[in-house]
């Protein structure tokens, strides 16, 4: 099931957050996840529409916020993943959010190889994300 999280699920989606990167950004460093963490928490949160998806026990399993028509996050839990939580999430965000765009880290292989399966390509790449780092980006588009 996917609905809007309250801010009381904030705790529980920057947990999701923190324990979705340490499984799939080896490149991060540690210093650059404690950065991140409470800019994530206390505005990146609030800047965005967010969703989450709840297993059969009400539980928040994985999350994505979308801001126009760009998808600025998707996090699974490393617990849930490989059962198809990413994929419902992003459907429901390409179906019922109009999103087309994703901007995702280069060094995260997985993150580009899953958007390119969903129908995403590459159609530009900035040397630095979004906070001035250098983590490269690349920008995808869903194609037509």
């Amino acid at each position: 099931m996917i609905v809007q999280p309250s801010i009381n699920d904030y705790e529980t989606l920057i947990h999701i957050w923190e324990n979705s990167v340490r499984a799939t950004h080896d490149f991060l460093k540690e210093e650059d996840l404690q950065f991140y963490k409470p800019l994530i928490l206390n505005e990146y949160f609030h800047e965005v529409k967010l969703f989450c998806h709840k297993n059969s026990g009400s539980e928040i399993t994985g999350f994505m916020g979308i801001a126009d028509d760009s998808l600025e996050m998707l996090f699974v839990n490393p617990i849930s993943r490989s059962k198809g939580i990413g994929k419902e999430l992003l459907i429901y965000a390409i179906e019922q959010q109009k999103v087309k765009r994703v901007d995702v880290n280069e060094q995260n292989a997985q993150a580009v190889g899953f958007y390119k399966h969903m129908g995403f390509h590459v159609v530009n790449r900035s040397e630095l994300d979004g906070a001035g780092k250098s983590y490269p980006i690349l920008h995808m588009e869903l194609k037509c």
